[in-house]
């Protein structure tokens, strides 16, 4: 895709919605909404890089009664030309046609390639990519499989989604401090997976979230790892003006 004179591509993740609580998950949405306010006149594209959302299931018949801003305006935005991306995370996994009927935002399950200006993008939510991890991925296939995905379906919305967000928040919990520290380049394992993937294709830059901190990290001369950070600490995203990318923080 080449961009128009003066439009950019923005990347931006791990909202969270619904975590900690409703208060402050409530002022987070209205915040990320004046954001996309605030960046509509000059986006092309926006790519949402997953963990939207704490926890999120597509029932067939009910929507949660929550997220009624942010998902009102990235409706109105679709509208209005601005093309969308959406990359399932971690916490909001169980999509199953919502976005795509009533939004027309494309949804991705695993990582992808883009081209903006000649410049070579993959981009992905990054959970159970690189090294290690094995419980996980192992866990991963389990929330993937069709079968387990139907018998969540069929539990009461109210019990179906306390017990999430009850696990959520265990999890959250266990990773503990570990998500603010940068490992170092051998330890950062989508800084390994990015390393592997140059090995078959060069890339000029990778966009990934998950890791909730935010990092900008150069692989080689040409290029550059990218991480999103998150919008409970942060308030970061990244912006592609045509030419560089940078990643920046959302001062209101």
């Amino acid at each position: 895709m080449q961009l128009e004179a003066g439009k950019k591509v923005y990347f931006l993740s791990d909202f969270h919605l619904g975590a900690p609580n409703y208060a402050s998950s409530l002022e987070r949405e209205k915040r990320i909404v004046r954001f996309l306010d605030k960046v509509s006149g000059d986006a092309s594209a926006i790519f949402i890089v997953g963990d939207i959302f704490d926890f999120w299931y597509d029932y067939r018949s009910v929507v949660p009664k929550v997220y009624i801003r942010l998902l009102g305006k990235l409706a109105t935005l679709s509208d209005n030309g601005v093309k969308i991306y959406f990359f399932v995370g971690n916490h909001d996994m169980w999509m199953n046609g919502y976005f795509e009927k009533e939004m027309h935002i494309p949804v991705y399950y695993e990582e992808k390639e883009f081209e903006f200006n000649g410049k070579k993008f993959l981009v992905g939510h990054g959970d159970g990519l690189g090294p290690g991890d094995h419980g996980y991925k192992f866990i991963k296939k389990i929330f993937r499989n069709p079968v387990c995905q139907w018998l969540f379906g069929i539990v009461h919305p109210t019990i179906g989604i306390g017990l999430a967000n009850f696990l959520s928040r265990r999890s959250r919990a266990a990773a503990g401090q570990t998500d603010e520290i940068f490992l170092g380049e051998d330890n950062e394992w989508l800084i390994t997976h990015c390393k592997e993937k140059l090995k078959e294709k060069q890339f000029d830059y990778f966009i990934y979230g998950h890791r909730h901190l935010p990092i900008d990290f150069r692989l080689n001369e040409n290029s550059r790892y990218i991480n999103l950070g998150d919008w409970l600490k942060y308030d970061t995203y990244a912006v592609f003006d045509g030419e560089t990318i940078c990643l920046k923080n959302y001062k209101e």
